[in-house]
């Protein structure tokens, strides 16, 4: 989301209503970007909410199959941020469940940091409203607790390696947007 830390704990936070994410850890809203201005984005800001959004996609992927075989995942994540993503997918996998729809995530203008590692940090509004989890036999709908966020605020830090910004971790913040 992945991403790292926590990609997406929504299982345990307040909601407003639809079925949302596959578990507690990372979750994949959809490459569908808000329109940021991006013509006020400098190079660099541009190229860390390029990454952002790759990898919400890629984390997309991932969730409807329960499986980042196949996905960008290793190319726009560190090793850290995937093994949560990977341990949430295994999760998916023995409970037969996987995601179907999209998440859509609304990113603000990345803050970046110059240094011998440059870094960014980046706040979003991540919306699962037409993201469920559903069990993949049946295809129907997993129950998920009432008091989980649909609408939440997710934190995102890269680093940039060479030439190329890697999310390092996404963190789920227990509060709406």
């Amino acid at each position: 989301m992945l991403l790292a830390g926590s990609l997406v704990a929504l299982a345990g936070c307040s909601d407003n209503g639809s079925e949302a994410s596959p578990s507690e850890t990372s979750k994949s809203p959809s490459t569908r970007a808000s329109a940021s201005p991006s013509s006020t984005l400098d190079p660099e800001q541009a190229a860390v909410l390029a990454a952002y959004t790759q990898s919400w996609k890629a984390q997309t992927e991932a969730y409807a199959k329960a499986s980042s075989a196949g996905t960008d995942l290793r190319k726009t994540t560190t090793l850290r941020a995937l093994g949560l993503i990977e341990k949430d997918l295994e999760t998916m996998r023995k409970a037969g469940q996987v995601t179907t729809g999209k998440p859509v995530i609304h990113p603000g203008a990345p803050k970046v940091t110059e240094g011998e590692i440059p870094k960014a940090t980046l706040t979003d509004c991540v919306d699962t409203t037409n993201w469920t989890l559903i069990d993949k036999a049946t295809k129907k709908k997993v129950p998920l607790p009432s008091t989980r966020l649909i609408k939440y605020v997710s934190i995102a830090k890269f680093e940039k390696w060479g030439t190329k910004w890697m999310v390092t971790e996404l963190t789920a913040q227990t509060q709406t947007c």
